[in-house]
């Protein structure tokens, strides 16, 4: 078999490649030649030893002629820029699938959302595999998503994941590849809850950090969790995602273990705004981002676009981005007049 391939060497990008690592040859694309260096010379980086098997390049066309299957794994707010890149040498036998659990909107700039005057429809809002298909000659994509935190896994924790896609050849091969002893794969057709479900979890991971960090415990974490999965459906459905997803790896899954721990970059800056940080000195300190912190942009829109009551998204972003009290936010949710327990089936 050809070497497997991912794009971007984060931190999540570089777990990918070693959970591949235990199967398959891989091939990594970095920008950066000190990272190529670091992999090829030391087998060794961010702190972590890799096998011999994982090589790096930083050759989009050496890279793309070497692998027919590929793991794109790099921020939202870069991917668009990073299939431009790497389209002119990807054919329509190359199968993607994507690891980025965020949104395609463009440029969001902290001054317009703080000055009101972002405003982002549906059509305006596109998943990574949509972005895949509008910038490359690629047909066969699929998303990898679910409770992946990536410092359990290098620690050879076992962990479970599912792959979603149209094409039953990409949900076997990305089983084939990923699938251990310790690492359980699953497999959907519901590509678009998939992806949804690894997004928006994002946004109430940061509000359950922020609970974390306001020093409450996890009776009030439980409550926001199972709300979230309410909030969730709706907007996904409104979006064409099925609701059954929601309640499988890529839903609840990841929720639970994303809005749990400080493990997860969005839990720790919901933490950090929750013990009383400025939204500015927790981005100047990130060296990787939280795509939380743009999905909570992107969900208020949508909700006011399709006219959905989603009062911890609305909430959430008036802590985060008009510095609303904390507190004053939590007396409004918990008395915020929802009818029934389950509100979404």
């Amino acid at each position: 078999m050809k070497p497997v391939g991912v794009i971007g060497s984060g931190k999540f990008g570089t777990t990918i490649a070693k959970l591949l690592s235990e199967n398959v040859d891989v091939l990594l694309l970095s920008r950066r030649e000190e990272v190529v260096e670091a992999i090829n010379e030391k087998h060794h980086f961010l702190g972590m030893d890799l096998s011999p098997r994982i090589v790096c390049t930083n050759d989009q066309e050496e890279f793309a002629a070497s692998c027919d299957l590929i793991f794109p794994v790099v921020p939202s707010k870069s991917f668009r820029w990073m299939m431009q890149g790497i389209a002119p040498f990807l054919r329509p036998r190359h199968i993607m699938i994507q690891c980025t659990k965020g949104l395609d909107v463009g440029e969001i700039s902290l001054e317009s959302v703080k000055g009101g005057t972002v405003r982002i429809l549906p059509k305006d809002v596109k998943t990574m595999t949509e972005v895949i298909q509008e910038e490359s000659v690629v047909v066969r994509v699929g998303c990898l998503s679910g409770p992946n935190l990536s410092s359990e896994i290098m620690a050879g924790e076992p962990a479970a994941t599912v792959i979603a896609s149209r094409f039953d050849e990409v949900v076997n091969i990305g089983k084939k590849v990923l699938q251990s002893d310790v690492f359980r794969v699953y497999g959907t057709r519901d590509l678009k809850g998939a992806e949804w479900g690894g997004v928006l979890k994002n946004c109430y991971a940061i509000a359950s950090g922020m609970i974390h960090g306001m020093g409450f415990g996890y009776n009030l974490r439980a409550v926001l969790i199972t709300r979230s999965i309410s909030e969730m459906v709706r907007l996904a459905h409104e979006m064409g995602s099925s609701k059954k997803a929601f309640f499988g790896m890529s839903g609840i899954g990841d929720m639970i273990a994303t809005a749990s721990v400080n493990k997860s970059r969005n839990f720790s800056v919901g933490e950090r705004l929750g013990k009383g940080e400025k939204l500015e000195d927790i981005l100047n300190s990130m060296t990787e981002p939280a795509e939380g912190l743009r999905t909570v942009i992107i969900a208020r829109e949508l909700s006011r676009h399709f006219g959905l009551h989603l009062p911890i998204v609305e909430i959430l972003f008036k802590i985060i981005y008009e510095d609303f009290d904390k507190q004053k936010a939590l007396v409004y949710l918990m008395n915020y007049p929802y009818t029934e327990d389950v509100d979404f089936m």
